[in-house]
């Protein structure tokens, strides 16, 4: 999955619904790491195997025994430790940078990647062993453009987040500023959209968040005939009726994505005279 989409939340999920979960759950962003550390925070060291190993450490295998050890951005690890990293993998032992002895480990391994790794193991860069290795169960996580109606059920979850952490109140969006977000892209996925949030909850002291408020890569995505002076309950009937279209009138999910409750929807559609009489639920 592309970065942002949240690969790392996918692998806590199926860590902690797994057999393993009150086992360690143990990250390593292997971008993050250099070159010349990796092979010893994977597998660790004995005291004295370099310049400044002053005692014997445990590497991320071992600190991850019989849980979970989720590699994330699998695609930058360098081909020579791509070969201990394999027979890591296909041993199920590891051994200390500066040792003689193996060390057996029993862990899952969950690992991400931006990239293709496929079009990487052609262009020789990512070992094909390994690729098949790891590539027992893929997940594709698509990115949030795909997923559009997701966007409002986020924004709503990281508004009660940082409404909570900041002790504010969460404000109202204008339509024009809800079609601005919902038109967006999201090139940055989940954490952009989370990084737009905090920012207006940071940023915005009033309680009504309009296109002003937003950033400049988002304030071009309304069409124009949004611009159109209008009454604002005709805008708000119209904006529910589109909501309303793209969840083929599901009013639960309609309501959810409008950040209301389904009372106040039926309320709203009434007045608008988009509901007659409406049935008992």
């Amino acid at each position: 999955g592309e970065s942002g989409t949240g690969k790392e939340l996918i692998a806590r999920a199926i860590h902690q619904e797994s057999a393993r979960a009150e086992r360690p759950f143990v990250a390593v962003n292997c971008g993050g790491i250099p070159e010349t550390l990796m092979e010893s925070e994977l597998f660790g060291h004995k005291k004295g195997a370099f310049t400044g190993a002053t005692t014997d450490k445990k590497g991320l295998f071992e600190a991850a025994h019989k849980g979970t050890l989720f590699l994330d951005e699998i695609g930058e690890i360098s081909v020579p430790i791509q070969v201990k990293l394999l027979r890591a993998v296909q041993t199920k032992t590891v051994r200390p940078v500066g040792g003689n002895e193996d060390v057996c480990v029993d862990v899952r391994i969950i690992s991400a990647t931006n990239r293709n790794l496929e079009e990487e193991v052609i262009a020789r860069r990512f070992r094909e062993d390994l690729f098949y290795r790891l590539n027992v169960i893929e997940i594709k996580v698509p990115p949030l453009r795909e997923r559009s109606d997701d966007v409002m059920i986020l924004m709503n979850h990281f508004l009660a987040k940082f409404s909570k952490e900041m002790h504010r109140e969460i404000p109202e969006f204008t339509d024009s500023a809800l079609m601005a977000i919902r038109s967006h892209s999201w090139p940055g996925n989940v954490r952009e959209l989370e990084n737009l949030v905090q920012r207006l909850m940071v940023v915005v002291d009033s309680g009504r968040i309009d296109v002003a408020d937003l950033p400049p890569a988002l304030r071009g995505q309304i069409p124009a005939k949004t611009w159109r002076a209008r009454p604002l309950a005709e805008v708000e009937a119209e904006h529910i009726d589109n909501v309303l279209a793209e969840v083929d009138g599901n009013k639960t999910r309609a309501a959810e994505i409008l950040g209301i409750d389904r009372k106040t929807l039926r309320l709203k559609l009434k007045r608008a005279g988009r509901l007659e009489n409406p049935p008992e639920e």
